[in-house]
């Protein structure tokens, strides 16, 4: 059974850090591309990094320099390394596989097609 399961999340101050983690079943990891989105009460949701199975990554601008996806394909397991974090990282974060094998890997939800079940992260004093 194909599955990506979410960990990680919860509550931190402005300034501080979390790693969120995407376990992976069902599915050999290492040939698919991985991506994590955000989604904020009222808003749509949004494109924060991704992974291809090539090694090569991807960020949107307002997380370049704080975050840092990486995976473990042996552990069949991908993170988000976040520093630095600030009020407005406070979403539901998702991890999703892309619907495609080896591409390097782009952010448009549309391109992904099994999602976790998604992580809370709450910045706030």
């Amino acid at each position: 059974q194909l599955q990506l399961v979410e960990s990680g999340g919860g509550l931190v101050q402005p300034g501080g850090s979390l790693r969120l983690s995407c376990a992976a079943s069902g599915f050999p990891l290492n040939l698919y591309a991985i991506g994590w989105f955000r989604q904020a009460p009222g808003t749509e949701r949004e494109g924060v990094s991704c992974s291809s199975s090539n090694g090569r990554t991807d960020y949107a601008d307002s997380v370049k320099g704080r975050f840092t996806i990486s995976r473990d394909n042996a552990k069949k397991t991908v993170y988000l390394q976040m520093n630095g974090l600030k009020p407005e990282d406070t979403a539901v974060y998702y991890c999703a596989r892309d619907r495609r094998l080896f591409r390097a890997c782009v952010l448009p939800e549309n391109e992904y097609d099994y999602w976790g079940q998604g992580t809370q992260v709450t910045v706030s004093s």
